[in-house]
Order: structure tokens, then C-alpha cells, then sequence
């Protein structure tokens, strides 16, 4: 079985062509942003995808008492004295919310699930190993001591770290600070995003369209792609196809956006205009291009404060270059760095290429979700192969064959933030 990178970078992490590989550009687009620095206060209930700018403690110890984990009997262990069978007369109840009396030595009380374990009492025995006598409660069984109870603190201390800073309020997440008794968070602001379009033959796709026009895919998609709880996207607009308009669209977009995507324009041609207009606002560029396909032209660098993420034109290859770069600097813009969306897989049928960039390509997964079927090459301009696939995978720039039990990178699709 061979284990198949995504990339065989040299040193310096270009290719023959000048190109960044892929492994590099991607690791590099993941170092680019520092976290934005405002931060917020919010509840719980605003929490959910938004990243941890300060660390959560526990409130009280978890559990803050010690309380029965079913439903059953409390008791003393030591009330149980000789050989078996036991019957001891049954004092009372306690049901979850409520604090029992003490409970004497050699009497049981009835205890429900949650419910605090009544002082004199240490061990719990469940209702189906009990029989009533009528007021008396007989145990064929002796209990280990301490059975069938969460132990106030056991599972948190009072005021331990529960939560660090960075983690993404996932349910998960959301779930352990209201265990902790935290009702509010301070979280990163949201990262600004500005979107632009560019192209003049690009139209909504609701319009009526010309012999020469064709409808926006790339507005909507990257539109649904930035509806996330850690982003606000400010400004979303169309760009004519002329220097001044992308100049003038780039200067109003980096000044409002912590984060500027554009789409189109970061070739060579003679209207790819958004290359020439970044120059001339004297962004830096940090990645200038990736040895991908499809995807190739993306573009990587900052405008003034805000990071520059620059898409090519073509759907697909505007949809690949997003997941494998743009989500990166985005998870780092909102202070979540390093989260881990690639994976291993096991390849199940032949593939056969020519070698030159690394490939991206559909592939679902089998009932198990640790092996993959690998469609065919995609055109950069059709979205249609990626519908029914669960991801991609990323066949390395060298790998001129995968055969069924290599291992490949998959990226899935369902991942959410």
C-alpha cells in the first residue's frame, strides 16, 4: 500500500513551474492572518461558531454535588451487615431538584436520577435489584460502596480550564460551559469580508441573458460559502471589467474588510484587471500563484490591512482554491488556526493521469467513510461532477497512477466550520 502525498515540495516549496505546491501554499496561507484583536462579550445562546478570544473556567466543581446516577435506593454500605438477603425500612424519596433530610443509619431512601445523595448515605442500588416489602426495601445483593454516584467534582474542579482560547463554540463546546455554570463568553469579533465579482459577461442568475452572457455562479457560491457565524460579510459587489473600476472597488473593499475575496481578473489576459489595480493600491503578494489544478492562478497577498485572498474566474476553480487556501486564512483571521480538514483515505479504483500539478478531484466515499472512489478529471468551469461527490481528493503533482489501496489527502465537503 502506498501512502500518497499531496505534494513532493522542494525546499523553498515552488515547483518547476514557479509555482508554490500545494502543501506549502496551503500552510502558508494558514500563517498569513494574525486573529482580529477586538474581541465581545456574548451569552451562550449568540455563542454557537463563534472562536474563544479568552479561556473558560469552570464556575463550580462538576458535578457540584453528589448526586445518584440512576434511579434506585440510598443507603449506607454498612447497613448491610452479615449474609444476604437485606431489608431495611424505607425512610423517604428524593427526585432531582430536591435536597433530602439525613438519613439514618440503617434506613434507605428511594433516590432518583440527578437527584442529591442525602447525608449518611454513599452508595445507590438500583431499583431493578430491589424488591418492596411494603414499607421495607429487601436487597438480595451487596453493593460495592459508592455505587451508581457522581462524586461532586469528579469529572471538573472548581475553576479549571474547561475551555481554551481559540476553540470554536461547536454544541460540544457550548454544551461544557453551561455545564460550568458560564452563561457568557468573550469571543473574536466577527472577520469582515468583502466579496468582488468581475467579469462583464457575468449577470445574475435571474436575469435575461444575452448571446454573450452567462449567469453568476461565483457570487452566490462564495456568498454561502462565507455565511458563517465568525463572519460578516460587508460588501458584495460586481466589477466592470476596467482598471479604474476594479482600482476604485479593490481601495473601498480593503479599507471596510479585514479580508477582500475576489474572483476572476488574477490572470494574464488583457482584461484580467485585478492583478494590475492590486499593484497599484502596492499590495504584497505572498502567494502568487499555486501548481494546482484546477485553480492554478489563485493569488494570496494583502492590500493595506486586509488580507487579499484573489479567485480565479472559473466556478470550479474558484470552489477548490476557497476550501484548500481560503478557508485557512479564515480560520486564522477569526483566531481558530489549525484546524484539521484533510484526511486519509484508501483509494478504490485505478486512476490513471498525466503527472504535472497536483489534481484535485470528486470522489465519494463507501459505507465505511475510510475509502473513496475517485471520479474523473474536472473542467474549471463546471460545478456539476462536485453535486453527488462527498469531497475531493488531491492526487499528487508526481503520481502519474493511485491504485486501489494507496492512500490519498480527501477534503469533505459536509464539514461546516
Amino acid at each position: 500500500m502506498k501512502d500518497m502525498t499531496a505534494e513532493r515540495d522542494c525546499g523553498c516549496g515552488c515547483t518547476a513551474s514557479g509555482s508554490l505546491g500545494l502543501n506549502e501554499a496551503m500552510a502558508l496561507s494558514a500563517r498569513l492572518a494574525a486573529p482580529v484583536p477586538e474581541v465581545e462579550e456574548i451569552t451562550l445562546s449568540q455563542a454557537s461558531g463563534r472562536v474563544l478570544a479568552r479561556a473558560v473556567c469552570s464556575a463550580f466543581p462538576v458535578p457540584r454535588f453528589d448526586n445518584s446516577a440512576m434511579d434506585g435506593f440510598a443507603l449506607s454500605s454498612s447497613a448491610l451487615e452479615g449474609a444476604g438477603p437485606w431489608e431495611l425500612p424505607l425512610a423517604g424519596r428524593v427526585a432531582a431538584g430536591a435536597s433530602g433530610a439525613p438519613v439514618a443509619s440503617g434506613d434507605a431512601v428511594r433516590i432518583f436520577t440527578g437527584a442529591p445523595l442525602p447525608s449518611g448515605t454513599e452508595t445507590v442500588v438500583m431499583q431493578e435489584h430491589v424488591a418492596l416489602v411494603g414499607d421495607r426495601v429487601r436487597i438480595n445483593q451487596r453493593p460495592a460502596k459508592g455505587a451508581h454516584v457522581r462524586r461532586r467534582g469528579e469529572e471538573v474542579a472548581e475553576g479549571a480550564e474547561i475551555l481554551p482560547i481559540g476553540c470554536r463554540m461547536t454544541p460540544r463546546a457550548i454544551a461544557v460551559a453551561a455545564s460550568g455554570g458560564v452563561g457568557r463568553v468573550t469571543v473574536r469579533r466577527r472577520v469582515r469580508v468583502a466579496l468582488l465579482n468581475s467579469g462583464d459577461e457575468v449577470r445574475p442568475a435571474c436575469a435575461t441573458l444575452s448571446d454573450a452572457q452567462i449567469p453568476d455562479v461565483n457570487g452566490p457560491m462564495l456568498a454561502a460559502l462565507l455565511s458563517r457565524p465568525d463572519t460578516d460579510l460587508v460588501m458584495h459587489r460586481h466589477v466592470p471589467d476596467t482598471l479604474d473600476a476594479h482600482l476604485e472597488a479593490l481601495s473601498q473593499a480593503s479599507a471596510a474588510a479585514d479580508l477582500v475575496v475576489t474572483t476572476g481578473g488574477v490572470s494574464v489576459g488583457a482584461e484580467d484587471h485585478m492583478r494590475a489595480a492590486a499593484a497599484m493600491l502596492d499590495a504584497r503578494i505572498d502567494i502568487p500563484s499555486v501548481a494546482i489544478k484546477p485553480g492554478k492562478p489563485v493569488v494570496v497577498g494583502q492590500i493595506g490591512a486586509a488580507r487579499w485572498l484573489g479567485l480565479p474566474g472559473n466556478p470550479m476553480s474558484a470552489y477548490v482554491t476557497f476550501l484548500l487556501l481560503g478557508l485557512p486564512l479564515l480560520d486564522a483571521l477569526c483566531g481558530a488556526p489549525g484546524a484539521q480538514r484533510l484526511h486519509r483515505v484508501r483509494v478504490l479504483n485505478p486512476v490513471r493521469r498525466q503527472p504535472s500539478r497536483s489534481e484535485v478531484r470528486p470522489a465519494v466515499l463507501d459505507a465505511t467513510g475510510c475509502s473513496v472512489t475517485i471520479g474523473g478529471p474536472v473542467h474549471s468551469g463546471r460545478m456539476t461532477p462536485m453535486v453527488l461527490a462527498d469531497g475531493c481528493v488531491l492526487i499528487p503533482a508526481d503520481a502519474e497512477a493511485l491504485s486501489p489501496g494507496d492512500m490519498v489527502d480527501f477534503l469533505p465537503f459536509n464539514q461546516g466550520i
